[in-house]
């Protein structure tokens, strides 16, 4: 008899040693509400529209930067000129874009550099002597181009700016 409450107790003790003890942990309370966690997307394409107004000729500019590479639409509508409507590639080059731009005038197309200086929400046309070179108009110096007098465009809404590209 004694053997088997010895037994009996040694396994009654073994199947106590294999319980699983469960600890409760404590719930953190904070006194602030939960703030949503949001992320920048600072990768991806950014757009951004302009329009330039001097007198009664006007400038519009859709511009999409992807990492420093520009993509666009440019549209001039002068007065008592003829208008020009076209594309824009290049690059950006600190606050400078660099682009070409391939447009329509007159029944006929052409190309030409064009730059501008990006400051805020402002671009500002370069201004400065070109040259023709395989079949495109250049900009004779860099180092000459001046943005003081050029034509100067404000940030606007883009669903206004791609009505008058179209």
């Amino acid at each position: 008899m004694k053997k088997l409450i010895l037994l009996s107790s040694f396994t009654i003790f073994l199947m106590n040693c294999n319980k699983k003890t469960e600890t409760v942990t404590p719930k953190a309370e904070t006194d602030s509400p939960a703030v949503a966690e949001t992320v920048v997307d600072t990768l991806g394409p950014k757009s951004y529209c302009y329009v330039g107004a001097a007198g009664k000729d006007s400038v519009f500019a859709s511009i999409d930067d992807n990492l420093g590479t520009i993509t666009g639409k440019l549209s001039y509508k002068n007065n008592e000129k003829d208008s020009s409507k076209g594309d824009v590639t290049g690059f950006k080059s600190g606050d400078t874009l660099k682009l070409t731009y391939e447009f329509e005038s007159e029944g006929s197309k052409s190309k030409r550099d064009i730059f501008f200086i990006q400051k805020g929400n402002t671009l500002t046309e370069g201004i400065g002597d070109h040259t023709e070179e395989s079949g495109q108009s250049k900009y004779a110096n860099e180092k000459k181009i001046t943005y003081k007098d050029g034509p100067r465009l404000e940030a606007a809404d883009c669903s206004m700016v791609m009505k008058a590209l179209k």
